[in-house]
């Protein structure tokens, strides 16, 4: 359903995603996980179309349902983006209008891509609520996002994003700044969706919790439950890590939580509060993500890598067998 290759989303000098390949498949489950600039967002945002200048997009591929994205014209990408591709963005309530009902601004896209009109698009707006499991719905329809919760503008948000059916949703950090709770409802709510409808879905996050959670197979037990963060996840998602605009480790989950081949993921399992237990301080990796102005001319990693070597310095390395190292290891102890 999606394919991508060598996508680069340049800023002036600085390349915020350099070369990075990404397919699913249809109903598939994708996680990216990388710390704060590394890229997640702006790859998602380049394949929506949303990169605005000075930011330059190229790819040698950037394909979806065997469209070229790249060659489309303004009305053909409005025609798209909120029918069979949408994305749900980070801090729903600066992303909803605040001079707006909810119930009007997820009615947008019907009126826009399914013609609905009057009593069939209410219907329809009705059912969406209902559907992300918003209470009194009949009632909320008509609030302003001010006079919601968080997570229930989070809510809908992905009515908005889901209203047309897509078969691939984005979600970036769909549970920022939500306490843990509502965390876990969301993530819940999402993986329902995703099996019920049958949608791709890719899971932007900082959290690997998040992706073990949304490794899933089969829905909680208890949904009020919250997930624990070392809780070994069942198969059938893979997740890409990502550093400095490169994906530096893809897999499937658990596989890559099991073995992890890249110091940089090692680092991001060994950051997980559980696995500093007893410890004086929380292990974490020094420094940070390089800029524009300190990328290092080798290994992306170099500067911070535990178990740098001269070669790293002096070449980048390419992904081969889904890791981009020159001496990947298993994390051991």
């Amino acid at each position: 359903m999606l394919s991508i290759r060598n996508l680069r989303v340049q800023f002036g000098n600085f390349p915020a995603v350099d070369g990075v390949d990404i397919d699913l498949a249809a109903g598939e489950l994708l996680g990216i996980v990388g710390e704060s600039g590394s890229g997640k967002s702006v790859t998602m945002l380049a394949l929506m179309g949303l990169i605005e200048a000075p930011g330059v997009v190229t790819a040698d591929k950037l394909e979806f349902q065997g469209r070229d994205l790249l060659k489309l014209n303004a009305g053909e990408r409005r025609k798209l983006v909120g029918a069979e591709l949408s994305m749900v963005f980070q801090d729903a309530l600066t992303s909803l209008n605040p001079s707006y009902t909810v119930g009007y601004q997820i009615g947008e896209s019907l009126k826009a891509h399914r013609g609905l009109r009057g009593a069939a698009l209410e219907r329809r707006v009705l059912e969406l609520l209902e559907l992300v499991e918003i209470p009194d719905p009949k009632r909320r329809i008509k609030a302003y996002p001010h006079e919601l919760s968080g997570g229930m503008n989070q809510r809908v948000m992905i009515a908005m994003a889901i209203a047309c059916e897509p078969k691939l949703l984005i979600a970036d950090e769909p549970t920022t700044a939500l306490d843990v709770t509502i965390q876990a409802q969301i993530m819940d709510l999402l993986l329902r969706l995703q099996r019920e409808q049958g949608m791709g879905l890719i899971m932007i996050t900082h959290d690997l919790a998040v992706v073990a959670e949304m490794a899933r197979t089969e829905p909680p037990r208890d949904t009020q439950r919250v997930p624990l963060p070392l809780e070994r996840p069942l198969a059938g998602a893979r997740v890409a890590v990502m550093y400095a605009g490169q994906v530096v480790e893809t897999g499937p989950v658990p596989g890559l939580f099991d073995s992890p081949h890249h110091p940089y993921t090692q680092a991001l399992l060994a950051a997980i509060p559980e696995h500093s237990r007893g410890a004086a301080r929380l292990a974490a990796l020094p420094g940070i993500v390089p800029g524009a102005q300190d990328r290092p001319s080798g290994c992306l990693l170099s500067p911070r890598c535990p178990r740098v070597q001269p070669r790293c310095n002096a070449e980048r390395p390419a992904l081969a067998q889904g890791v981009r190292c020159f001496f990947p290891g298993e994390m051991h102890g």
